[in-house]
């Protein structure tokens, strides 16, 4: 028996391509003592697996001829631990593969939920991205107007229904018409501009009649550049993602630094979904209860075979996305 893997054929240069991907055969992997063999359910596509292909950050660089990383959702079919047991679905860092092995101490069992794949969406990295870039970075307070960027993306959409959840007015940044109008009628912002449109910073000063008080950023570039021209006094920028400059051979803006920030004494700063781990059951309770209550919708992207992976990921990279994309790999555990 073998292990389908997709490799990581060439780094990219500039946008990505299905050429810069590969699928291949591998021997089944083999469990050491202490470890697990996992078989991948569902992957997170997500736009840092780009940004891993130009180099270390908070994690070493994907050099060619690497199995492509993920984290993923999994079934432990074979243990070698007494942590987990046969059947057991957990949490961990894998590959986009059909199987793989690691200590079973790096792999956190998950509870049991009526829709798995909302393990990877709300209560997974999306949703935690959200809560805790919102809540403990942008600390937003009713009535203060919060900004979203990729508002239709796998995070955008939960920080403005949860800033919506707290009084404030919410408002969006997306690619196209027709993907802000389904911004505003999914997730009831109360607005949400074209960025692709000309007129950008008059349509967003038009929405945003008092200022910004919080802008979560999930793009960098000029997107960025424009909202810090909007922000008013002792705002919060949260700074979670740079899409716009994962593609890019010559990354642009913003220019306004650091003037706007000390002009206008903002408050900027960067942060991982890991530095928060330690508030993870408080961020679950609190978007439970909000889908309780019909405050929260929960929108998933799933693509469906291993073999469709990178294509998922490019089109992400483009845009074509409508909340949390994972490929599912295999079927969920019966």
């Amino acid at each position: 028996m073998t292990n389908r893997q997709i490799i990581v054929a060439e780094l990219p240069t500039g946008e990505l391509t299905p050429a810069n991907f590969a699928q291949s055969e591998a021997p089944m992997p083999v469990p050491a003592e202490g470890e697990v063999l996992l078989r991948v359910i569902l992957m997170s596509i997500d736009a840092a697996n780009r940004s891993w292909m130009q180099g270390a950050t908070y994690r070493a660089a994907v050099n060619a001829g690497d199995a492509m990383p993920t984290y993923a959702i999994c079934e432990v079919m074979q243990s070698n631990s007494p942590r987990l047991a046969v059947g057991d679905v957990v949490a961990a860092e894998a590959t986009w593969s059909d199987y793989v092995t690691l200590p079973a101490h790096k792999a956190e069992k998950l509870p049991k939920v009526p829709t798995l794949s909302n393990l990877m969406s709300v209560f997974g990295i999306a949703g935690k991205t959200a809560y805790h870039g919102l809540m403990s970075v942008g600390q937003p307070q009713p009535g203060e107007t919060v900004l979203v960027s990729a508002a239709a993306g796998s995070v955008g959409g939960y920080v403005g229904q949860i800033a919506k959840s707290l009084g404030c007015r919410v408002v969006g940044i997306a690619g196209g018409q027709e993907k802000c109008d389904w911004v505003m009628e999914q997730f009831g912002f109360d607005a949400c501009i074209d960025y692709r449109a000309d007129g950008l910073f008059k349509a967003l000063r038009a929405a945003c009649p008092e200022g910004v008080d919080v802008y979560f950023d999930n793009v960098g570039g000029t997107i960025l550049e424009t909202a810090l021209n909007l922000m008013n006094e002792r705002g919060r920028v949260v700074c979670c993602g740079a899409i716009s400059q994962y593609q890019s051979t010559a990354p642009t803006g913003p220019r306004n630094l650091p003037g706007a920030i000390v002009v206008k004494r903002l408050r900027m700063e960067g942060f991982i979904v890991m530095d928060w781990a330690h508030n993870d059951a408080k961020a679950i309770r609190a978007m439970q209860g909000m889908m309780e209550r019909g405050q929260l919708k929960v929108t998933e992207d799933i693509v469906d075979g291993l073999e469709n992976a990178p294509q998922a990921l490019i089109g992400l990279l483009n845009g074509d996305n409508k909340g949390k994309r994972m490929v599912r790999v295999s079927a969920d555990p019966s």
